[in-house]
């Protein structure tokens, strides 16, 4: 990935940046609608990925902000694709082993970033799938001290996407929410119950429920972004 370096100056909504490159004003795309306002202060650094197609409004999407000596990745769809690599490839333990791995499977008026089960062949040499599981991520940027939080803003969308976790669980499935933690700096996890007091609950009632928690982190450079393959801790209960 060719980067460009520039100098964050405003957001004036969640889907812009006004940003300083090579001493000119440019405005970029901003790939991440949470809040990010303890990384997104003005005359932070940050790494802007340029754009060739003339279509676009904006010269550039605003790829990594520089925290704490860290990259931190605000591209929050781009976890989905990490995570399902990293399942593809056997970095996460917790769910290797399957040999069926789809992206994105519409479940009732939801669709769920993964889709995992076990190709089987039956005496008449047709194929099924069988014990599948659903898997979905949250990309994470949120870092206090030490310890990631999640959501930085309020997500209706993400308290839904649990409660279809709950019912796929109730209904015999295996479901997991994935956290993928795109700041370096975490080695714990914890819902915000400050900012979302409604999906901190809704997760505490999956996991009571049976839905399967797994909490991740990645190694950031301006070339590559790579899963830790190791999860990390997790504490839902309120400060």
């Amino acid at each position: 990935m060719e980067c460009v370096k520039g100098i964050f100056k405003r957001r004036p909504n969640r889907f812009i940046a006004e940003v300083e490159v090579d001493g000119k004003l440019e405005i970029a795309h901003v790939p991440n609608t949470g809040r990010c306002k303890e990384l997104l202060v003005e005359d932070a650094v940050v790494w802007l990925e340029p754009s060739d197609n003339p279509k676009r409004k904006t010269k550039f999407s605003l790829h990594f902000v520089e925290n704490r000596g860290e990259l931190v990745s605000i591209y929050s769809q781009e976890a989905n694709s990490i995570v399902y690599d990293a399942i593809k490839s056997g970095k996460i333990k917790e769910l290797s082993g399957y040999s069926y791995h789809q992206r994105e499977k519409t479940i009732g008026n939801s669709r769920i970033d993964i889709y995992l089960a076990n190709e089987v062949d039956d005496c008449c040499g047709m194929s099924f799938l069988e014990e599948p599981c659903f898997v979905e991520v949250k990309g994470v940027t949120l870092v206090v001290g030490r310890e990631a939080r999640f959501p930085d803003a309020p997500t209706e969308r993400g308290t839904k996407h649990l409660k279809e976790l709950i019912k796929l669980k109730k209904d015999g499935f295996r479901a997991v929410v994935f956290f993928l933690i795109q700041h370096p700096l975490a080695t714990s996890f914890r819902p915000n119950w400050e900012n979302d007091p409604v999906f901190s609950k809704t997760l505490n009632e999956a996991y009571e429920n049976g839905v399967e928690i797994l909490v991740y982190t990645c190694e950031n450079s301006i070339d590559e972004i790579k899963l830790v393959p190791q999860p990390i801790d997790f504490d839902l209960s309120e400060l």
